[in-house]
Parts: structure tokens; sequence; C-alpha cells
């Protein structure tokens, strides 16, 4: 699944276009390299998002086209 669909199916991020500007902009690394918004996630991978002086760390649980809001909350685990 690209990055900016599963922020948004995962609810980590509200929009997928606010997803993609942000995966522009560098501010989206995945497993430790800059993430473009096109880029391929899969379950065990480590997304950081930095906004402002803010970092925060998630590992990928759960890749799914389609979640509701109570399986959104089990796609990602907030690691720091």
């Amino acid at each position: 699944m690209r990055l900016d669909k599963f922020l948004k199916v995962s609810r980590v991020i509200k929009r997928r276009t606010v997803a993609a500007e942000a995966a522009d902009a560098g501010r989206i690394t995945l497993n430790g390299r800059p993430a473009k918004p096109s880029s391929r996630v899969k379950e065990g991978d480590v997304l950081e998002i930095s906004s402002g002086n803010r970092v925060e760390k998630y590992e990928i649980l759960l890749v799914t086209e389609i979640a509701g809001k109570a399986q959104a909350a089990e796609m990602v685990r907030v690691l720091r």
C-alpha cells in the first residue's frame, strides 16, 4: 500500500493530501530513509513523522485497504 494512503486509512494523518505534502517536504522517514508519498509500506516497517519540534515514531502492525475506527487503532503502535 502507498504511504500516503496508509497514513490516511490508519488515521495517523487526517487527509491523504496532507500526508503526501509531509512526505514531499521530507518530514516522513520510512525505516530510516526519506519517504515519498508513493513508497510502499508493509508490516514491520518503522515510520518517523516530524512536525515542528516533535518527532513521533510508529511501527506498522497491519496493512489493510479499508479500516473502521477500531481497526485503524490496531494498524500502528506508537514507539515514541
